[in-house]
């Protein structure tokens, strides 16, 4: 059957058999199954297919990135700039220890062309706002001061104490409240605590007689518009046995100025004059007053009670003085603001004018507030006095400090061509003269030793200077002198009066290179900066330099069989290093304390004391080795490089603390301690190695090493010192003396026969 299309007709529905349309049902559904299990199938397969061609691919991967580490090399994260900087000084040591420390000297010796003017930071002091007061009437009562206590027959002084009844009794007559302070010398015996105790570990000496006793004459003036919490401190040191012309000077002049501030209504703090007896030296009177001043007493208690049944203490009759004017107790007034000492000294031929010599440095190197300093040289230049600071007067001819004076002025002269507001560069004479100040400077802040009377009130943080006038004066001049020194002292104290609050605008730690002119803090520690910075560098590097030797490959000699092993850890190896360096220290404490108890020996003479100390020193050096086993000069055979660069790594970083400790407490100790440690810790190595090179320049080498620890060992550095400040021929010929002195078979046979050959040349 056919359609009009030409295409077979489809038979309907109804014309196909029943069995026929089952049998196609089934076919059908059958079909779907199978094509359902076979597309499933397909698809497990395709998955496993997938996932297998996946796992290779990491495999492949990981093969390829193993292959990959093999062949090129892992690339670090690069360390931060500063420790790249580190790394690079480290490797660099020695040229940058080279720089550092030629840098620092040089920076060492411009600091004189780098001081600035003084100024005076604190506006309150106000000095020159006010005329002088002190009259020619007060000059006059002065001079009759003076002839009163020069006029005392000295056949007439047998106890001591005529000077301080007349210096009394016109401080009574003046207005003043005045008592007596009696104290006995202070004990010169060596205590190697005394430091850390302070100023109260002067143990006061026994079995002294009622003579021996030193007498001091206080006399107090309150102020009319103050509250007695502040007071000003006038000190006059005078030998009570035999006096001076120039002490008796001190005396007038001290006595004008407090007869003056008896009547003036300004004072707002109460004035101390201190008539200290010095025939046990300046600084004993005065640290004693002090002592007691500051100690806690109550009530009107005396502090030396008679021990000998005589009463020694002066004492004025009715008809001199009114009675209870002088009281029998420590008599105080308020907290100190700054304390005056005036010295005169005998005539000066030196100068066409009289010279004021300023003397500021305290124990342990204090210096007073730098504006006390520059009040005093203010209305010194303005009383025409020519104002000076100690120098060491032999470093003013040295030809290399002429040089380097001629080489600042040319290079300032240049720069100043170049820069005219620039103001680099002085003359010649200023440098010389600046760089003889500032050695003497640092020296004596160095050497921690006051320079005077002063130092005492330091101790008690209270601003001190002495005042030491050389005056130019014949006879008939003295009464002029009286007159313009007196308003100087006036000046100052009235300046201090103006004071709220204690000195504290300008600087504490400062270096004089003139009287007005100083190198503060923040220039003269780029210095001391300079020198050390290679230091830690040193260390670090020679700490690297043993860290890359391979384990094992240095061991122990086995001619050594009490010696401690070395430990195996590479990393702490430096403890074995650490242990002797601090084996070293406490041996040189242990000889250090040892002067201190030979010298309680009864009855011993130095030469016996010298001989136990060698002896205990050695044998506490063998005690030590024994206990630690730990100096490598006992050894027949020389150390392994890694030993002993270990060994100057920790000593190196234990100067390098060492230096920056005591730059806080005494920087001029430090600076002068980095000049002969730092080149000793630079260039120091076994003297085994150079005797073993055996070559010319070992040998010198050696020879500079022994030369930098003679020259560093400190009672030699002190007499280099010492010799290049007082000159080296009182230096050997005083250290003779004393040789002789002690009169001992060895010091005899090994070092006068010697050190008389010198004398003979110094002679």
């Amino acid at each position: 059957m056919a359609t009009g299309s030409g295409q077979p007709a489809q038979p309907k529905s109804w014309q196909i058999p029943v069995f026929y349309q089952k049998a196609t049902a089934k076919t059908a559904t059958d079909l779907a199954t199978t094509s359902y299990f076979e597309s499933r199938t397909q698809r497990l397969k395709s998955s496993a297919v997938v996932e297998y061609r996946a796992r290779g691919s990491e495999k492949l991967d990981a093969d390829r990135r193993a292959t990959m580490a093999e062949t090129e090399p892992v690339v670090k994260p690069k360390p931060r700039p500063i420790i790249r900087i580190g790394l690079f000084l480290i490797s660099h040591s020695l040229f940058v220890s080279v720089v550092c420390c030629t840098a620092g000297i040089l920076a060492l010796l411009l600091l004189p062309a780098l001081a600035k003017n003084t100024y005076i930071s604190e506006n309150a002091l106000m000095p020159g706002s006010a005329s002088p007061r002190l009259s020619h009437i007060d000059a006059s009562e002065g001079q009759n001061f003076v002839n009163r206590i020069l006029n005392l027959d000295s056949e007439a002084i047998k106890t001591g104490i005529e000077i301080p009844e007349l210096i009394a009794k016109h401080m009574v007559e003046l207005g003043g409240e005045v008592n007596y302070h009696k104290f006995q010398p202070i004990s010169t015996k060596f205590h190697p605590l005394h430091f850390f105790l302070g100023p109260d570990a002067g143990v006061i000496q026994e079995n002294y007689s009622c003579s021996s006793y030193g007498i001091n004459t206080v006399g107090i003036i309150r102020a009319p518009r103050g509250d007695g919490k502040e007071a000003i401190v006038m000190v006059t040191p005078y030998n009570s046995v035999k006096i001076t012309t120039g002490q008796a000077f001190s005396l007038g002049v001290a006595y004008s100025v407090f007869s003056l501030l008896a009547r003036v209504t300004w004072l707002a703090k109460d004035i101390i004059w201190l008539a200290a007896d010095s025939k046990h030296g300046e600084y004993a009177a005065v640290a004693e007053w002090l002592r007691d001043y500051n100690a806690l007493s109550f009530g009107d208690l005396k502090l030396y009670p008679e021990i000998c049944g005589v009463n020694t203490s002066p004492v004025c009759t009715t008809s001199q003085v009114k009675e209870g004017a002088i009281s029998d107790g420590f008599r105080r007034a308020g907290t100190m603001a700054a304390a005056l000492v005036i010295k005169v000294a005998d005539s000066s031929t030196e100068f066409e004018k009289d010279v004021l010599n300023i003397y500021a440095e305290a124990s342990n190197g204090q210096m007073p507030n730098l504006d006390l300093i520059n009040i005093v040289n203010y209305f010194a230049v303005g009383q025409g006095l020519r104002v000076r600071v100690e120098k060491i007067w032999s470093l003013l001819d040295s030809w290399l400090l002429n040089s380097l004076g001629e080489l600042i002025e040319l290079l300032g002269k240049v720069a100043t061509s170049l820069n005219p507001q620039g103001g680099f560069g002085i003359p010649v004479a200023d440098y010389v003269e600046g760089s003889a100040t500032l050695a003497s400077s640092l020296y004596n802040q160095a050497l921690g030793v006051p320079t005077g009377p002063h130092g005492a009130f330091r101790d008690y943080q209270v601003d001190a200077i002495t005042m030491e006038i050389s005056p130019k004066f014949y006879a008939t001049e003295s009464f002029l002198f009286l007159l313009y020194v007196g308003r100087l002292v006036e000046g100052v104290i009235r300046s201090v009066n103006n004071l709220l609050e204690k000195f504290h605008q300008s600087f504490f730690l400062y270096l004089l290179t003139s009287p007005s002119r100083f190198v503060s803090v923040g220039v003269y520690m780029i210095a001391f900066a300079l020198l050390i910075a290679p230091l830690p560098l040193v260390a670090a590097a020679l700490c690297s330099d043993a860290s890359k030797t391979k384990l094992g490959k240095d061991k122990v000699p086995e001619t050594a069989p009490h010696r401690e092993s070395v430990p195996t850890f590479t990393s702490w190896k430096w403890l074995y290093a650490a242990k002797t360096v601090l084996v070293v220290h406490l041996w040189s404490a242990v000889v250090t304390l040892l002067p201190y108890f030979l010298y309680q020996i009864p009855n011993s003479s130095p030469s016996t004391n010298l001989l136990i100390w060698i002896t205990l020193s050695v044998l506490s050096l063998f005690f030590a080795y024994e206990l630690s086993g730990s100096f490598s000069f006992f050894s027949t055979s020389p150390p392994q490089r890694s030993e002993w660069a270990l060994l100057k790594s920790v000593t190196v970083a234990v100067a390098f603390i060492g230096l920056c400790l005591m730059s806080v407490i005494n920087f001029a100790t430090a600076e002068i301690g980095a000049l002969l440690l730092v080149p000793m810790c630079l260039t120091a190595v076994p003297l085994r190695h150079n005797l073993k090179v055996n070559t010319t320049r070992a040998l010198v080498r050696g020879a500079c090493h022994m030369l930098l620890v003679f020259v560093g060992f400190p009672p030699t550095a002190f007499l280099l010192l010492k010799g290049a400040s007082d000159g080296f021929g009182n230096v050997i010929c005083s250290f003779i003396l004393q040789l002789k002195e002690a009169n001992g078979y060895l010091v005899q046979v090994f070092v006068a026969l010697p050190l008389s050959l010198i004398e003979s040349m110094f002679a």
